[in-house]
C-alpha cells in the first residue's frame, strides 16, 4: 500500500471534527477524508454537481455569465450534464462545507481549490488526475510557475483558470483630501505607514491588510515574508521560519495595528471586498489582488482608484504573490471520467473556444492575468492597457506562486500571524515557538510535496 493509500484509508470522521475544531476561522484541520462510495454510479441524465462561490448567485454579474455559459455549452454537446451549485464565499473558503461533505461522502464531482489547499486534498486521495484529458500541447501552453504547485509526481490534479497578484490599491479622493498625489506612491513599508498615518481621520483607516484567520490572509502575508529573504522550509524540508525576515514581516503587520492606521476589523466578506471596504471609505489604501479591478468596474463604477506596488522593506527586493483558482475532478464522484474531460475541455484544451474562454474569464469576467500563454496572445490588448496593463506591466512580474502547504502548516503559520498582528506578541518570540512546531511537523510529514 502506498504513503497516500495509507493517508487516505486510516482517517475517520471522527478525525475530521477533531481537526475541525482546532482551527482557526473555521478552516478545517485535516490530511484526507474517507470517502464511503454509498451510491451506485449515477446515470449520465443526473448532472454532476459543480461547486464554486461565483454561480448561480453571485454578486459579479459578468462571472456568473461566465460560468452559466461555459456549463451551457458543455451540456450542448455533451451527453454527461453539469449543473452549478453556488456555496457562498463565506462557506466556501473559511467554512467547513467542503470539507465536511467529502467527510460524510457527498463531495460535489467538479470544484475549485486554490494552492494553498491542495495538499488538503490531494494527500486525502480526493483529486481526478487530469492529465489523460490533457493533450501535451496544451500541457506546454502552461508556464511552469504557475501549473508546478497543482502537479504531483509529473501528474495534475488541478487545472488553473487565473493567476492573481497581490497589490495595494488607493482611493484618489482620500489621496486629494490629504494633499497626496500619485508622487506620494509609497515605495517602502516605512512610507507606507507615514502616508497611512496622513490618510488616518476619525472615521478612515489609512491602510488595510487581512486581519480574518484564513487561507488567504497567509497568501496575503507571504509577499512580505518573501520581500526580506525569508521562507518558511529549506530545501531539504526543515523549518526556517525563525528568521529576521520572518520577524519583520511580523512586526510590519503589528505595527500598521498599534500605530493605528489599520483596523483590527474588516468589513463586508472580508480583506478581498474591495466595495465594503475601499470603495466605501472605510479605509484609503487596501491590500488586495488584481480581482478587485473587476469588483469596482461591476459594483463601484465611479470610484476613483490607483494601484502600486507592494512597498519593500529596508535592503529587500520587491515580489508578490500569484494566487488563483483550479478546476478539479473528485476521483470518487458519480462519473470522474465525465467531470475530469470537463475540467480540461473547460480550461486546458487547445481547441480555440477553451483559449478564449480562459482569456474572456481573465478580462471579461473577472480580472486576472491568464495562466495560459496563448489565452495571454487571445487577451491582445486587454492585457496592455488600463489597470490589467498596469497589473501586467508593473505588478505582475514581480510575481511568485502562492505556496502549497499541508493544513497542519497553514495553521501554525496562521496563529504566528495571528498572535503578532492582534494579540500583541513578540514577533521574534513568536518566529521561534512557530518554527519549533513547523520543525516538529515537518520531520514526520508523508503527503506530497510542500511547495
Amino acid at each position: 500500500m502506498s504513503d497516500r493509500e495509507k493517508v487516505f484509508t486510516t482517517l475517520t470522521r471522527r478525525g475530521l471534527l477533531k481537526g475541525g475544531a482546532a482551527v482557526a476561522g473555521g478552516v478545517v484541520g485535516l490530511g484526507g477524508f474517507p470517502y464511503i462510495n454509498r451510491f451506485a454510479v449515477r446515470a449520465q441524465e443526473t448532472p454532476l454537481k459543480f461547486w464554486q462561490f461565483y454561480a448561480p448567485g453571485g454578486p459579479v454579474a459578468s462571472q456568473v455569465a461566465w460560468f452559466e455559459k461555459t456549463v451551457a455549452d458543455w451540456n450542448d454537446s455533451h451527453p454527461q450534464k453539469i449543473e452549478l451549485e453556488f456555496i457562498p464565499n463565506s462557506e466556501y473558503i473559511s467554512g467547513p462545507k467542503l470539507a465536511t461533505a467529502f467527510a460524510s461522502g457527498e463531495g460535489p464531482d467538479i470544484f475549485i481549490i486554490s494552492p494553498g489547499d491542495f495538499l488538503r486534498y490531494y494527500n486525502g486521495g480526493v483529486l481526478k488526475d487530469l492529465t489523460p484529458f490533457i493533450d501535451d500541447k496544451a500541457k506546454a501552453d502552461f508556464p511552469e510557475s504557475v501549473i508546478a504547485n497543482r502537479m504531483v509526481d509529473g501528474k495534475i490534479f488541478g487545472i488553473p483558470m487565473e493567476v492573481e497578484p497581490m497589490a495595494m490599491y488607493y482611493s484618489v479622493k482620500a489621496f486629494e483630501e490629504a494633499g497626496l498625489n500619485e508622487n506620494d506612491v509609497p515605495k517602502t513599508w516605512e512610507a507606507l505607514l507615514e502616508v497611512a498615518k496622513k490618510l488616518t481621520t476619525p472615521e478612515r483607516f489609512g491602510v488595510m491588510f487581512e486581519t480574518q484567520p484564513g487561507y488567504y490572509q497567509n497568501f496575503t502575508w507571504y509577499p512580505f515574508l518573501w520581500q526580506g529573504g525569508g521562507e518558511f522550509q529549506t530545501a531539504d524540508g526543515k523549518s526556517s521560519f525563525d528568521s529576521p525576515a520572518t520577524v519583520q514581516a511580523l512586526k510590519f503587520w503589528q505595527d500598521a495595528i498599534n500605530s493605528g492606521v489599520a483596523p483590527r476589523q474588516i468589513m463586508g466578506a472580508g480583506g478581498h471586498d474591495t466595495i465594503a471596504n475601499l470603495a466605501s471609505g472605510y479605509v484609503a489604501m487596501q491590500n488586495v489582488g488584481i480581482w478587485g479591478i473587476s469588483q469596482l468596474q461591476s459594483n463601484a463604477k465611479d470610484f476613483q482608484y490607483g494601484v502600486f506596488r507592494l512597498p519593500t522593506p529596508p535592503n529587500g527586493k520587491y515580489v508578490t504573490v500569484g494566487g488563483g483558482w483550479a478546476f478539479v475532478a473528485n476521483a470518487n464522484g458519480h462519473n470522474s471520467d465525465a467531470a475530469g474531460e470537463f475540467c480540461a475541455w473547460a480550461l486546458a484544451s487547445m481547441d480555440q473556444g477553451s483559449v478564449n474562454r480562459v482569456a474572456n474569464w481573465c478580462t471579461k469576467g473577472k480580472s486576472d492575468m491568464p495562466p495560459r500563454n496563448s489565452a495571454l496572445k487571445s487577451g491582445g490588448g486587454a492585457f496592455s492597457t488600463g489597470m490589467i496593463g498596469k497589473f501586467a506591466e508593473e505588478i505582475h512580474p514581480g510575481t511568485r506562486a502562492e505556496p502549497r502547504v499541508p493544513p497542519e502548516v497553514y495553521k501554525i503559520i496562521s496563529d504566528a500571524i495571528q498572535q503578532t498582528q492582534l494579540g500583541g506578541a513578540d514577533p521574534q518570540a513568536t518566529a521561534t515557538a512557530a518554527s519549533q512546531q513547523l520543525d516538529a511537523f515537518l520531520t514526520s510529514y508523508q503527503g506530497a510535496p510542500i511547495l
